[in-house]
């Protein structure tokens, strides 16, 4: 795609991006390329419809109907299973369940997308006159499209009606970027999944809690390490097209309350829910107790996005009890050492991930029950350690030093040395060498490819 895109006329090249992008989600299902260009051309349809008119009444009907298509859509492949279910046990005694639908894949992601250019429409703050090649591309843009970051129309359609030259390509960025994604997808979440998998498949009685504590912050920095992977890979493939897309993590791992770490965190989700659901419902303009509601309602719904199942409903919860929790502390007059703080937060957010991994209801309430009503750590990391051999953890130790040595070097800049910036492409050699090394090439799909 990359040397069609450049070998063609500036004028045909978005639709040649479009074809590939298409392309590119027709390789994971045929089938469901055909619903996301139906969303995708009723929004534009819609966006249109609204722009021509000034009534509200009308305005308020077309944005009714196509945010009913689009989470209507949502609520069929994601959580229609999950309700129906629901609802069928507790109120038959023989129920017949069903199995759980194929989601799309990125279905949330491109949904959401297109939702907020539909709102914005609506409010106002862009004219619909667009053609449907651009907006076509603009939701579907292949890097981003099944795993964001979930882009807003004014960061990228203005990028898509200029025209970029070869020679302005920054090639030593791209690399970078899609270098560090690699090793962040393939060394350190594949191999890390080796680990927490069988743990989480295991009975939760089989191990104890100090164990469980552990693989929580280990499957803490899988869940990051694949998801800004490919983020990471997404902005840099992205740069080949010499178009850049907004950074959706800034080193989590390093927050030091959980406020803070939903600021690092999935930045594009937050941001979303931010402007479309928290400040339509008052944002914290209101009373105090309407406030309250509005985060955790927010928190909730960021749960719900995630999965149909009420461990990310848990997930949810846990995130904006102890986000309000950081609020009111933060008033207190003493303050904790930073360090301090950056354990006890990493500790919490991992034991929240949790009930983001745990397979079903009942593990979870196990795997907590363990941790925090019987704690034991007897036969200390005995069990974990039956999991793989010493040598891999050695090895799996030393990658994670370096994953956490350059995000606290990118947080504090400690080497500003002029050889430093000298002997940063070699770095990056030796990247792509560990890559090569202890990447795990079985061909793992990326976590968030389900949401």
């Amino acid at each position: 795609m990359f040397s069609v895109y450049w070998l063609t006329q500036p004028r045909w090249r978005n639709i040649c991006l479009l074809i590939g992008s298409y392309y590119f989600y027709f390789s994971y299902n045929p089938w469901f390329l055909l619903l996301l260009i139906g969303t995708s051309v009723l929004d534009f349809n819609v966006a249109k419809l609204i722009s021509k008119t000034n009534k509200l009444i009308f305005r308020k009907i077309w944005l009714v109907f196509s945010l009913s298509i689009n989470i209507g859509v949502l609520f069929v492949f994601k959580y229609f299973v999950f309700f129906y279910n629901t609802a069928i046990s507790i109120f038959s005694t023989n129920p017949t369940l069903f199995s759980s639908l194929i989601i799309p894949v990125g279905l949330s992601f491109y949904t959401f997308q297109s939702m907020s250019y539909i709102i914005d429409v609506y409010r106002g703050k862009y004219k619909s006159d667009d053609t449907i090649v651009d907006f076509l591309l603009y939701v579907s843009f292949f890097p981003h499209m099944v795993a964001g970051p979930i882009v807003r129309y004014s960061s990228l359609m203005p990028q898509l009606k200029i025209v970029h030259r070869f020679k302005n390509i920054e090639w030593g960025v791209a690399a970078k970027l899609i270098i560090w994604g690699f090793f962040k997808k393939m060394v350190i979440a594949d191999n890390l999944g080796i680990l927490v998998n069988p743990v989480f498949n295991h009975l939760p009685s089989d191990f104890n809690s100090l164990e469980y504590i552990l693989i929580a912050i280990l499957f803490l920095t899988q869940l990051y390490a694949d998801f800004s992977g490919y983020s990471d890979i997404a902005i840099g493939a992205a740069k080949l097209f010499h178009i850049n897309l907004d950074i959706n993590w800034k080193r989590p791992l390093l927050s030091t309350s959980v406020s803070d770490y939903w600021k690092r965190h999935h930045i594009s989700l937050t941001s979303w829910f931010k402007e479309y659901v928290y400040f339509s419902l008052g944002g914290n303009r209101v009373t105090r107790f309407k406030w309250v509601f509005n985060v955790l309602f927010v928190f909730l719904l960021s749960g719900l996005w995630h999965g149909a199942n009420l461990t990310f409903l848990i997930w949810g919860a846990l995130n904006g009890v102890f986000y309000l929790f950081d609020y009111f502390l933060d008033k207190l007059i003493f303050k904790i050492p930073k360090i301090i703080n950056w354990i006890i937060t990493t500790i919490l957010i991992a034991l929240f991930f949790i009930a983001f991994r745990a397979n079903n209801l009942s593990d979870l309430k196990c795997i907590y029950y363990n941790i925090f009503v019987h704690f034991t750590i007897s036969g200390g990391l005995s069990h974990f350690f039956t999991l793989n051999d010493l040598l891999f953890f050695v090895v799996l130790l030393c990658l994670l030093f370096v994953l956490y040595i350059k995000e606290v070097q990118e947080e504090y800049s400690f080497f500003r040395l002029f050889i430093i910036e000298k002997l940063r492409p070699f770095f990056y050699i030796v990247i792509l060498l560990l890559i090569f090394a202890f990447g795990n090439f079985n061909s793992n799909s990326f976590i968030y490819f389900q949401f």
